[in-house]
């Protein structure tokens, strides 16, 4: 319903075709309400007054002993629509807040108001809090490990509403004892696939440790706006327009020349040069046509694997129709 894709097969779903599409975004506001409410809680150890009150108990003295988040330094791993609604909720009370992020330029980080950092054990280092937006990817598998836990604060916060897999959990735990840190988690490594059932991850039984059932996205707000997304999606699909948000077509292709075709705007005219480039053992993975102010005239653009033939160059240029044919190699 996000920008997830980890739980969906994109290598087959591409191989046969399929479009696969997220929504982006639309569910940013709920996560970064719930990431404030685990920084809240995490300060204020909410849950555990609770927990205290329901057996009766009274604590004022223990519990007073907050720190306040006024003033303190925020670091988030992770800019994308979720860090920067995170930032602002953040520094709507009082927080410093610094942000990596691999696409995180000076203008962006000016503009929200943060302190950009080069790495991730940059941000972290003296931070107060850390909270982690990364999208799961062979790159941030375990990433939020020794190293930046050995950056925070002691006693420093960490929040983990993004993938459970992205944390070095065996680092977290030793965090957890040796540098007392506290966590508020939305999500772990193993947990459940269904809405119910029993999770074998060890780390809730920290007591440092505050868990919540992977519920970042689920509010009504997000829902209403993640159903938008796909009515839009879905309605984009019907049209045959360009899908938004596709996460599986090609970034690249393997296209190594450029055929550029100017011809008249017939019925079968670029059928014929397919027809040519097939003949040819020419495979192609790129198209466009654009045509000319009229509409009498259009340009195809046309990545082939290979450079074709002067042989079949030469019948693309004499087909019916056709004004002109070069090859060069792709940029």
């Amino acid at each position: 319903a996000g920008a997830g894709v980890n739980t969906i097969a994109l290598d087959a779903a591409s191989a046969r075709g399929v479009y696969v599409a997220n929504c982006p975004g639309k569910n940013a506001c709920a996560v970064a309400e719930l990431t404030i409410g685990h920084l809240v809680n995490l300060d204020r150890r909410i849950a555990d007054n609770v927990a205290s009150l329901r057996e009766h108990r009274w604590d004022k003295k223990t519990f007073s002993a907050a720190r306040g988040l006024n003033g303190r330094i925020l670091a988030i791993l992770g800019f994308g629509a979720i860090g920067r609604e995170v930032a602002l909720r953040a520094q709507a009370l009082g927080m410093r807040v610094r942000a990596w992020s691999r696409s995180l330029d000076d203008g962006t980080a000016r503009a929200a108001g943060v302190e950009r950092c080069d790495t991730p054990e940059s941000a972290a280092d003296g931070a107060d809090a850390l909270s982690v937006h990364l999208a799961l990817t062979p790159e941030t598998r375990g990433r939020v490990g020794e190293s930046i836990f050995a950056a925070l604060k002691p006693g420093a916060y960490f929040i983990n509403t993004s993938r459970g897999e992205v944390v070095d959990h065996a680092a977290l735990a030793r965090a957890l004892d040796e540098r007392d840190l506290r966590a508020g988690l939305d999500v772990f490594a193993d947990e459940p696939s269904g809405a119910t059932g029993e999770i074998a991850d060890a780390i809730v039984d920290h007591p440092n440790v505050y868990g919540t059932h992977h519920i970042g996205a689920s509010t009504q707000e997000a829902t209403d706006a993640v159903g938008e997304e796909v009515v839009h999606i879905v309605d984009a699909y019907a049209r045959g327009a360009l899908i938004p948000n596709c996460v599986n077509l090609a970034d690249r292709t393997e296209a190594t020349h450029v055929l550029v075709v100017r011809h008249e705007d017939r019925v079968g005219v670029l059928a014929g040069v397919l027809s040519i480039l097939r003949e040819a053992g020419i495979n192609v993975q790129e198209m466009q046509n654009i045509l000319f102010s009229g509409g009498d005239a259009a340009i195809a653009r046309i990545g082939v694997i290979g450079e074709p033939s002067p042989e079949a160059l030469a019948l693309i240029r004499r087909a019916a129709h056709v004004f002109d044919a070069s090859v060069g190699p792709k940029d």
